[in-house]
């Protein structure tokens, strides 16, 4: 049986799910955690982790655990476009391996100032670690094959009725909160009357409607393709256009192909399965179909809300993305990760309740940010159609394949290389963050200027020892100090929380942070610049007990009927 009761109940064992789990771990909060499917995921799902979950993911210490996963250290991890796979190819973004990776971050400045590269590897290997280290963490119990049936906010907590998926089992379990990770189809959110707002439904010729997903081995295709590898694969074609992406980079692919009109879902089979892989490659392949199944492209959808009383929700539950620009899964591991410090430190007596406030307030600006980006990749790709003479052998269609390698590769430029989606998405207005009175650059997909204007990612860079400066902030909250005066009103203040506090000095980098002290959450946001500890204690109250700005009249409980 499950623990009767723990600080935080958290429904879905997802990425985000997954993350929670492990903040919360880290921090000595217990959690009970579940989900109806019996193990993580089988099929590869997500297959982009951007560069600042990579610095979450180097943050709890298991980056390289991750980016040892996935594709072979030297596979290229390029975009490339095809009109099919073994026919010609129209345009490529390069990209470096992971082994690449690892030598090239110390060099790069700019907008790719960072402690981590982007790294391509399939979601399921990435839930495998998140499991693993949740797992060893004490104060967690992680819980898959046991569904949710029922939810309740008591006022003073929230029970939850759980059943085994195996053997009927049933029991209720107990928490101050629970957080609903539980994805696009989420029983909290359904409790709770919560709705989408935004887009859906939008129609496209590609990555529009209806598609289908194929998780295909295919270990021949590198011998029938006659072109150099890539990790994205994008047929561009009237008949059949897809894109696929390399899972471990010797046979295994996750492939997706939009439907037509005549094709339906539900009566493919997995002959029709292999047909349409074989479309794309356009030449004849052996192919093992490991899973198929349809879904729909065409969604920019944000939760109305994301917090209520007790209740909170996180990742597909709260947003729904078409998957270009990989963004899904990279926002719904910075839900975790804001949530997570937030709880803990109410749970803890650190900060008061209201603080939890700020979590909507956060994350749901840059869900609805992420999620148009999204759509504007998703327009470009799909509104962009093929003419139906592109595969012919003729001038004409020589020069049309000219035409749209042009395109694409501008588009595969912009699609994935997004240092300002990545690393520019800030927090301002939040009563977690204390204003300076400067202005942040303006956002932009495609380029990054690091600022440490107080509500954004710290400005980074390596230390002449070759140390990450993210690497000497501490678990928890960090005064970076450009200065010599003296700390010791942060560290009184800090001690009377019961915070944990690390003092970080470094002259050097008082000229990127424009300030003698910087303040760090434990996401790794910049809270508060400025050239005076002498106000610290009141710094440290307006973060930590800003003022409630609970939804009036919002239901507080909902059970299942």
């Amino acid at each position: 049986m499950l623990p009767e009761h723990s600080s935080v109940i958290i429904v879905g064992g997802g990425p985000c799910g997954l993350m929670l789990a492990n903040e919360l771990g880290r921090r000595g909060v217990s959690a009970v955690l579940v989900d109806e499917k019996s193990d993580t995921a089988f099929n590869p799902q997500a297959n982009a982790t951007q560069a600042r979950t990579m610095e979450h993911y180097r943050r709890l210490g298991f980056s390289e655990e991750i980016r040892s996963l996935g594709l072979p250290e030297d596979f290229p991890t390029d975009i490339a476009y095809f009109t099919r796979y073994a026919k010609h190819e129209l345009a490529r973004f390069s990209l470096p391996s992971a082994a690449e990776a690892r030598k090239r971050i110390h060099s790069l400045g700019g907008s790719w100032s960072a402690a981590e590269l982007p790294h391509r590897v399939s979601q399921k290997y990435v839930e495998r670690v998140l499991r693993r280290h949740a797992e060893a963490l004490p104060s967690i119990s992680v819980n898959y094959g046991w569904r949710m049936s029922a939810v309740r906010d008591t006022g003073d907590g929230v029970e939850a009725d759980v059943e085994c998926v195996a053997d009927g089992r049933r029991q209720t379990v107990s928490a101050q909160y629970l957080v609903g990770a539980d994805g696009p189809r989420s029983k909290v959110r359904e409790y709770l009357g919560i709705r989408y707002a935004g887009e859906t439904g939008i129609q496209r010729d590609f990555m529009g409607g209806r598609m289908y997903a194929i998780y295909a081995h295919c270990p021949d295709f590198y011998k029938v393709v006659p072109h150099a590898p890539a990790w994205m694969n994008v047929s561009f074609n009237p008949d059949r256009r897809a894109f696929m992406a390399a899972v471990d980079g010797k046979g295994e692919f996750a492939f997706h192909t939009q439907l037509h009109a005549h094709e339906s879902e539900d009566a493919i089979t997995e002959e029709d399965a292999r047909r349409m892989f074989q479309a794309a490659v356009g030449a004849p392949v052996e192919v093992k179909i490991l899973s198929q199944g349809g879904w729909t492209a065409g969604h920019a959808l944000v939760a109305e809300r994301m917090h209520q009383g007790r209740l909170f929700l996180g990742g597909d539950a709260a947003h729904l993305f078409t998957p270009t620009g990989g963004l899904g899964y990279n926002t719904a591991v910075e839900d975790a990760v804001n949530l997570g410090w937030k709880l803990a430190a109410v749970i803890k007596g650190q900060a008061a309740s209201t603080l939890l406030d700020s979590y909507e307030m956060e994350r749901r600006p840059l869900a609805i940010r992420n999620t148009g980006y999204a759509r504007q990749f998703a327009d470009s790709l799909g509104l962009f159609k093929p003419v139906p003479h592109i595969e012919e052998d003729s001038p004409e269609a020589v020069a049309a394949r000219q035409e749209a390698g042009q395109y694409l590769e501008r588009h595969g430029r912009a699609e994935f290389n997004i240092p300002g989606i990545t690393f520019g998405g800030r927090y301002d207005g939040s009563p977690a963050i204390l204003p300076d009175g400067t202005v942040p650059p303006a956002d932009a997909a495609n380029e990054y200027t690091a600022t440490a204007c107080p509500g954004g990612r710290p400005p980074h860079c390596w230390l002449e020892d070759g140390q990450s400066l993210y690497d000497t902030f501490g678990f928890e909250w960090t005064l970076l100090c450009m200065s010599s005066e003296d700390v010791a009103p942060f560290k009184q203040a800090a001690q009377q929380r019961h915070i944990e506090l690390t003092v970080v000095r470094r002259p050097e980098v008082r000229d990127l942070y424009e300030a003698d002290f910087a303040l760090i959450r434990p996401d790794q946001i910049v809270a508060w610049r400025g050239n005076s500890t002498d106000e610290a204690k009141s710094i440290l109250a307006q973060l930590l007990d800003a003022p409630s700005t609970t939804h009036k009249g919002a239901r507080a409980d909902s059970t299942a009927a």
